[in-house]
């Protein structure tokens, strides 16, 4: 089939519709980066908003135990109670200064008998055992704490914990472990406590501001749908010319094109060769 008549048959009418569907997947993939950059954008506008500012009243930022609206995570609230120490428990599997190591959640009871979770920050794991060395006891008595909101976690399936131990921070989890009423639909991030102990688990600190890669990532997978096309492009062009290879016209192309390579693909010396003999 002479010309590019070939073209328009069903075994390359199949190449297009897989060019086609490659293309589609590549834009799904480049519009789930860019949803992805605009969750990290959100997250920065959170902390932007919310990190460095005034502190409220725990009542205030939740008035019920299970409220939490997202934009308000990262704000600061105060509160005043006991701490019940012997409640706490250990988050397993935490980031410790680039090593694993834990958190310490300590439950607050406040005044009208509810309790707060407290993150009061980070430990690393002990040198002989799954669990720190030592654990800095939460000061005892009234205290007055300020902490930095944020959500409950999720359930792990397949994550367990021994005994004093959780896998992650699920308040629902934690209150199932309290005979009390407990807040689930946030924790705190401990900022500061008032008497302050003479040591304390490593204090949090303020998120990194970056949106992460997603922008490149989105432009990467647009490029990657374009190869498709490109592929299919070439493999027409050169299927057009194994075709049509006796064709005259063709002939004095491919010969355009052979005496092109030859000259990218000459060599030093022959290039030394001839400025040499240009110069007899």
């Amino acid at each position: 089939m002479r010309g590019w008549g070939f073209a328009f048959t069903w075994h390359w009418a199949r190449y297009l519709a897989l060019a086609v569907v490659f293309a589609i997947v590549c834009v799904g993939l480049c519009l789930w980066q860019l949803d992805r950059r605009d969750t990290a954008l959100e997250e920065l506008a959170r902390i932007d908003n919310n990190y460095s500012a005034e502190p409220v009243p725990l009542a205030e930022a939740l008035p019920e135990l299970d409220s939490f609206d997202l934009s308000d995570k990262w704000t600061p609230v105060t509160m005043t109670g006991t701490y019940l120490s012997d409640d706490e428990l250990l988050v397993r599997n935490r980031p410790y200064n680039s090593g694993p190591g834990f958190e310490v959640l300590t439950p607050l009871l406040l005044a009208d008998g509810s309790v707060f979770i407290v993150d009061r920050g980070g430990l690393p794991t002990g040198r002989e055992q799954d669990a720190p060395d030592v654990i800095p006891a939460a000061p005892t008595g009234e205290v007055t704490v300020t902490a930095r909101l944020k959500p409950g976690e999720p359930t792990l399936p397949g994550r367990s914990a021994p005994a004093g131990q959780i896998a992650t921070i699920q308040l629902d989890e934690i209150a199932g472990m309290l005979d009390r009423p407990v807040y689930t639909g946030a924790y705190g991030l401990m900022v500061n406590e008032n008497p302050a102990p003479a040591d304390r688990p490593l204090a949090a600190t303020k998120p990194a501001r970056d949106e992460g890669p997603h922008l490149s990532y989105a432009f990467q997978w647009l490029v990657f749908a374009l190869f498709g096309f490109f592929g299919l492009g070439y493999g027409l062009r050169q299927e057009y010319r194994r075709i049509n290879e006796d064709d005259p016209d063709e002939m004095v192309r491919a010969e355009a094109r052979r005496v092109k390579d030859a000259a990218r693909t000459r060599t030093d010396a022959e290039i030394e060769d001839e400025l040499i003999d240009s110069g007899r």
